[in-house]
């Protein structure tokens, strides 16, 4: 398999290359050269399959030949150590839990994948290689636990100072050894930005390998496609037309169960249900896209002004805007919204969403579904991420578990930054 940039002005790349890489010499996004469609048995029998052999095969053509299956099947059998349940919520409508691994994000599975992969290329190369990641929640803590102890990797985590929940903070601020985080003074945006002008300076780069695990990285990205893959085969005996509602960012993760549907994965229609950072959801309307500087919200994973991965899907679409507009839609909702629905579904079910999934509820509702949909959001953070928000909203209390327990009493550890000029000299220092 070979990757291009979706700027067109550099050479197409391995996969082992791409990982390490990050990001292209020309600034753009790595993307594979061909997508081929799993046969139709795949999908006739994944009922009969297990998690870790559905992904294999559903990522192998990305990877080729440059990890070889045993070691491939062993990386996922590690990755995919706990469950991703589909919860019925209402009676045409179900959640994909994807918060019951070790940092209770959706992004742990990207994380450690990248991180396995990483450690399997380095493993016999004493080249160190500088993990440059920007955050704005979820994706900091499962980079720090996936990379945490990884042979000749340091990661450098940039987030935004005070934007943030205490949870998420703490997760990717204790863990020390080769984890440094870096309280960035601004918002999210201003991280991506940095991380990606570091990517381009050849006074850092002529020094320093670096690489990305934001989801502009192959190897972050592509495996989240597995989750749709799950769902499928947790409620395809209900013979239902699928619509997957996805919490948005920076759109990798809606990104990557479209990527699940060039594979041949029955989906009637995807959703991208976002906060008030609607740059997308204008771009439908208009055809005009028109990023703007990213607002705080209570879903604050989602806090992003100029999502990355949007290029990606444009590109699935062969940049045909009618034809995206028939398997994609996109709606935005603000504080109080999330907080009615968040409301709603307790009050009616006793299931506790967090904000990004209450987001995603929302926008299976304003989609709308007939009686032979069936609709799943994604629940892409356990609701103790945001413990002050949920239990306040909610009037509950939320169970703090395990995985969070290990880090709300250790004591945060962060270098304060204001500038590239900063980051560049921790970088260099």
């Amino acid at each position: 398999m070979q990757y291009y940039s979706l700027n067109n002005s550099s050479p197409k790349i391995g996969f082992s290359e791409a990982v390490i890489k990050g990001l292209a010499p020309d600034r753009g996004l790595y993307f594979p050269e061909k997508i081929t469609p799993l046969p139709s048995s795949f999908f006739e029998n994944i009922e009969n399959l297990d998690n870790v052999e559905i992904a294999y095969h559903a990522i192998k053509q990305f990877v080729g030949n440059e990890i070889p299956e045993k070691e491939l099947r062993e990386i996922l059998a590690d990755v995919l150590s706990f469950d991703f349940p589909v919860v019925q919520i209402e009676k045409n409508i179900g959640t994909l839990e994807l918060f019951h691994g070790p940092t209770m994000a959706f992004k742990d599975v990207g994380a450690r994948f990248m991180a396995r992969c990483l450690g399997y290329f380095n493993k016999n190369n004493e080249n160190h290689v500088t993990v440059l990641v920007a955050t704005s929640g979820d994706t900091g803590g499962a980079v720090a636990n996936g990379f945490l102890g990884v042979k000749g990797v340091d990661v450098v985590i940039l987030y935004p100072s005070g934007k943030v929940s205490e949870i998420q903070e703490k997760q990717l601020t204790t863990l020390g050894q080769n984890i440094t985080a870096l309280e960035v003074d601004g918002v999210f945006d201003d991280c991506q930005d940095m991380v990606k002008t570091a990517f381009l300076d050849t006074s850092i780069t002529d020094h320093k390998q670096l690489t990305s695990a934001n989801s502009i990285n192959v190897a972050r990205w592509l495996p989240q496609l597995f989750y749709f893959l799950f769902a499928y085969k947790q409620v395809k005996n209900k013979g239902k037309d699928i619509t997957f509602s996805v919490p948005s960012g920076n759109f990798g993760n809606i990104c990557a169960g479209i990527v699940a549907h060039k594979l041949g994965l029955p989906v009637k229609h995807f959703v991208a249900s976002t906060n008030v950072n609607d740059t997308v959801v204008r771009y439908l309307d208009t055809q005009q896209y028109e990023p703007r500087a990213s607002k705080a919200t209570i879903s604050n994973a989602m806090d992003v002004g100029n999502p990355s991965n949007f290029i990606r899907i444009q590109n699935l679409f062969q940049n045909n805007f009618e034809e995206l507009k028939k398997l994609f839609s996109a709606y935005s909702f603000n504080d109080d919204q999330t907080r009615d629905a968040m409301k709603k579904v307790f009050d009616t079910t006793g299931y506790i969403a967090d904000p990004h999934g209450a987001v995603g509820y929302l926008g299976l509702k304003k989609q709308g579904l007939n009686g032979n949909d069936y609709g799943i959001f994604l629940e892409t953070a356990h609701p103790v991420k945001f413990l002050d928000v949920v239990e306040e909203t909610l009037e509950t209390k939320v169970e703090i578990p395990s995985q969070i327990q290990k880090v709300i009493t250790k004591e945060k550890k962060s270098i304060r930054i204001n500038s590239y000029e900063k980051l560049k000299e921790f970088l260099l220092g």
